[in-house]
């Protein structure tokens, strides 16, 4: 059913250059579906970063087309970009905590944003802390966490407003494999609910665990199956 929806994202012969450089991506074209789980892969300096950074709109492509929930993104007014950043979100691979607030404020920033009242704040919270493994660190500062406890708090804070985007880089490159497929199981059902998953990772072990998921593969800033036909079975456990 998803298919024959409009894309959530749409991006048609983008190129992306920082100044005078070569091209850093290249004649990139591809649709998301809504409610799609996608991976992203490729080398390290393919341009996975800097496709993310046009997808959360922190940079607008050189040239092409890029829509967002159908919008385009490429000559909207600065004015309408805060409004479509709302419904993304994003997991960096620097975490971009806030230094001076808690685990739990870092986490509540979102449903601040979104104007939620304080009195209804605590439960969804405290209950996303948890299922990240940090209840007993809700008080905790950045600097007090360790970088999987730090990479945890960013992806609770990610996903907490239930996006219509999540956009997320390397979301388990700090954390022990356990938690790593506790984490994918949280992005998977955060899917379920509707939310457009796209995960970029060198992790080749979460590809085959969520058997529906479509994978994009970047090189030299360009990209291959960009209508992410290659689908990986489910990996059996080890006896």
């Amino acid at each position: 059913m998803h298919e024959l929806m409009e894309p959530i994202v749409q991006f048609d012969r983008v190129g992306l250059r920082y100044g005078t450089q070569t091209e850093t991506l290249s004649d990139v074209g591809f649709a998301l579906s809504p409610g799609g789980f996608y991976f992203l892969t490729g080398p390290s300096g393919a341009g996975k970063t800097s496709l993310l950074r046009l997808l959360y709109l922190a940079q607008r492509p050189t040239r092409g087309s890029l829509k967002l929930f159908g919008h385009d993104v490429v000559n909207a007014p600065r004015s309408a970009l805060p409004a479509l950043r709302r419904r993304i979100g994003v997991v960096f691979q620097d975490f971009r905590l806030i230094p001076q607030l808690s685990a739990r404020d870092n986490v509540a920033l979102p449903l601040r944003i979104a104007g939620v009242p304080e009195d209804e704040l605590a439960g969804p919270v405290e209950e996303m802390l948890a299922w990240v493994g940090l209840a007993d660190r809700a008080a905790a500062r950045p600097a007090t966490l360790s970088g999987g406890e730090q990479q945890r708090v960013a992806i609770a804070r990610a996903v907490i407003a239930r996006p219509d985007l999540l956009v997320a880089d390397e979301p388990t490159g700090n954390v022990d494999p356990e938690m790593a497929h506790r984490l994918l199981h949280l992005f998977e059902s955060l899917n379920r609910l509707g939310t457009t998953v796209l995960i970029a990772t060198h992790d080749l072990h979460l590809l085959g665990r969520v058997p529906d998921a479509r994978m994009m593969r970047l090189e030299r800033g360009r990209l291959s199956d960009p209508t992410g036909a290659l689908r990986f079975p489910p990996i059996r456990a080890s006896a």
